[in-house]
């Protein structure tokens, strides 16, 4: 078991909402608006970054607070405490206490291992590769959780980089240098984790069937090389170029995931929306079987059985109890999730209130 208990405060429109009894499956109920994501959202601040909205933290303060909020989590019967809050007298700051001690945002990881699917995802294969690269970068973190520290490393370097050359006059070579150092021993951490994933994710891929989810081929896209000097070597004779330009043209941070529907043979971006959902949840639910270990994993699948037909939802439970992990859902009625209702824990939520069923 993961979390057996969670608090929240004021937390957008959760005033004080306490949730326990957790089991394998946990099931938010309600009307949109109600809350249900506002949950999940709250469980993925237990992880490094800026959840699963990627919200400021004065956008997740409830209206009736003084401006800060609070997430709180027990696991493994109060052994364990871990929690992120937002502090009114520093309003945009947000800090984290594990065992009540504070510390950096990427501790968080050492604790949980957190991956989530949201409605908002369905055009990931459509958007930007800085989008596809988060959430490749989210499925690395759930794997290896000092990833957290080598991407904020990296840009860190990287906009110091940035910086300098964008100045009017000619940057400090050596100073260059140094920063150059940190972002090829960093950028080839992070484009060696994320290949590492990709492959292993592909490997696992080819054994699942087609069906009933639609089975995706993964190319990580990395025009950058994935070893430390040779890194260097480019980023050093890149500076001209990127002087001209105004920013860093190499690295991980220009890097993508391509995607392509095997039973097509075609891109992606290029399948139907309801195409572009399958791959996504085989990715997941492939992912899931990855990331057995020490830490507790939790799977947050917001509005995620309500458009499956029966037969694609009795295969993704079947999948998710398979996966060992504790699992999150969310739905506007019980019907879709009445085949695992022997085996969940049932909330109903209503204006920012959380009742068991």
């Amino acid at each position: 078991m993961s979390l057996t208990r969670l608090t929240l405060r004021d937390f957008r429109n959760h005033t004080a909402t306490r949730l326990d009894g957790m089991r394998a499956f946990n099931v938010l109920v309600g009307e949109n608006g109600a809350g249900k994501t506002n949950v999940l959202e709250a469980i993925s601040l237990l992880a490094p970054g800026r959840g699963l909205r990627r919200a400021q933290p004065a956008e997740m303060a409830g209206r009736d607070g003084n401006g800060g909020f609070a997430v709180a989590a027990d696991m493994e019967d109060g052994a364990v405490q871990i929690g992120t809050a937002t502090d009114p007298q520093t309003p945009g700051r947000r800090t984290v206490r594990i065992n009540g001690a504070e510390g950096p945002a990427a501790r968080l990881g050492e604790w949980l291992s957190i991956t989530w699917l949201t409605p908002a995802m369905d055009r990931l294969f459509a958007e930007s590769a800085g989008s596809r690269r988060r959430f490749l970068d989210r499925l690395v973190l759930a794997r290896e959780p000092g990833h957290a520290r080598t991407a904020t490393r990296y840009e860190s370097a990287l906009r110091e980089r940035n910086r300098l050359l964008g100045e009017a006059s000619e940057p400090d070579p050596v100073w260059l240098d140094g920063i150059e150092s940190q972002m090829a021993e960093t950028g080839a951490a992070i484009a060696s984790s994320r290949a590492g994933l990709v492959a292993d994710l592909g490997l696992l891929l080819e054994t699942v069937p087609e069906q009933p989810f639609a089975r995706p081929l993964l190319h990580y896209a990395s025009a950058a090389p994935l070893e430390a000097d040779a890194l260097r070597a480019m980023l050093r004779e890149g500076r001209r170029r990127d002087r001209a330009a105004g920013r860093s043209l190499i690295g991980p941070h220009r890097d993508d995931l391509a995607v392509t529907l095997a039973a097509k043979n075609a891109p992606a971006a290029d399948c139907s929306t309801g195409e572009q959902k399958a791959m996504l949840i085989a990715i997941v639910l492939a992912h899931a079987g990855l990331t057995a270990g020490e830490r507790p994993r939790l799977l947050l699948l917001d509005e995620i059985a309500a458009h499956l037909d029966p037969i694609r939802r009795t295969a993704l439970f079947e999948r998710l109890a398979q996966s060992g992990a504790q699992v999150w859902m969310t739905g506007t009625e019980i019907a879709p999730f009445a085949e695992i209702a022997d085996t969940s824990t049932v909330w109903a939520v209503r204006d920012g209130v959380a009742n068991t069923l």
